[in-house]
């Protein structure tokens, strides 16, 4: 345990950021995971609705520093490459 009270605060905020970030990544995992089963589906206009919406909140995120932005950059890019392949 932290000696010192600025170490005490930061454990305090910390594990308040982790919470709050917490809720922001799941919602994420969440529309990437429908996006992936609206493309496995088939149905072209449900995939990119899915695909949009799972894009815009990884950008949200990667702006608000919740993830790394090559880390929303990958799960962008992994997503519209296999819409592209339903597209084809």
């Amino acid at each position: 345990m932290a000696n010192h009270k600025s170490a005490i605060k930061r454990i305090r905020q910390n594990e308040k950021r982790r919470l709050h970030n917490r809720h922001f990544r799941n919602r994420a995992r969440t529309l990437v995971k429908k996006a992936r089963e609206a493309i496995a589906s088939g149905d072209l206009d449900e995939a990119r609705k899915a695909t949009r919406t799972a894009v815009r909140d990884l950008d949200k995120l990667a702006s608000r520093g919740v993830v790394h932005k090559r880390n929303a950059a990958r799960r962008k890019s992994r997503l519209m490459r296999q819409l592209a392949e339903l597209q084809a």
